[in-house]
């Protein structure tokens, strides 16, 4: 399997518009702990209501985070005061910035890493920390059922783990990407025949998949400075 390996660059808020106008996907990696103090003030009535329905404080936490990053992001991109952008999911539970269809997001998390997609094309990320990760670990995760837990356990017992990890964000950016679920392809082989699809290993960390039906396509990956969502 093709891996890139690389350290993306730092980029500040400010240099957004230009990584947007340069390229067709734009990924920020976030680092959570970086925002000790996020809070919900600055969320829609509508996105509040979507927090008070998560139960636990690591999910509020990275929630809040997520739509604040994305929030002031899609300000910057479209020359809009940041706490008029309003975020929102569809039925299929893909977040959207509401009134720009043409700004196309993307969120996933690991532990304390939010990685952030924006762009001109329909993309899935996923991004996972590298470490050996039990099978007992993701079919708790996705609560998968006993039959198609052996699967996974038979994937898993013929690659090696960095391999599995490959394919399992691989997997986890096309259900993104087609608006299907992990449990209902789980069981099937992944195909991305026709699609762009690319693996990075970053600060040899994490492991981040890309899967878009535009190709080709260029993609720039970059950790986002701390905003202060104050000034």
């Amino acid at each position: 399997m093709n891996i890139e390996h690389f350290t993306p660059s730092i980029v500040t808020a400010g240099q957004v518009s230009d990584l947007w106008e340069e390229n067709d996907v734009v990924i920020f990696i976030i680092e959570m702990k970086d925002y000790p103090l996020a809070d919900a003030d600055h969320l829609s009535e509508a996105e509040k209501m979507h927090l008070n329905m998560l139960r636990t404080e690591y999910f509020r936490h990275r929630f809040i985070i997520s739509r604040l990053v994305l929030k002031s992001l899609a300000a910057t991109i479209k020359e809009r005061s940041w706490s008029d952008i309003v975020t929102c999911k569809d039925e299929n539970g893909r977040v959207h910035v509401c009134g720009h269809n043409d700004l196309n997001v993307c969120i996933s998390y690991s532990e304390d890493i939010l990685a952030l997609a924006l762009s001109k094309i329909e993309v899935g990320i996923d991004i996972e920390v590298i470490r050996s990760r039990s099978v007992a670990s993701i079919s708790k995760s996705i609560d998968i059922p006993k039959s198609i837990d052996r699967t996974l356990s038979g994937i898993i017992s013929s690659a090696k783990v960095p391999d599995f990890l490959v394919m399992w964000t691989l997997k986890e950016a096309y259900c993104k990407l087609s608006n299907e679920t992990m449990f209902s392809s789980l069981a099937r082989k992944l195909d991305l025949a026709g699609l762009y699809h690319s693996s990075y290993c970053i600060k040899n960390t994490y492991l981040l998949a890309a899967v878009s039906g535009s190709h080709p396509c260029k993609v720039e990956i970059v950790f986002l400075q701390k905003i202060d969502f104050l000034s």
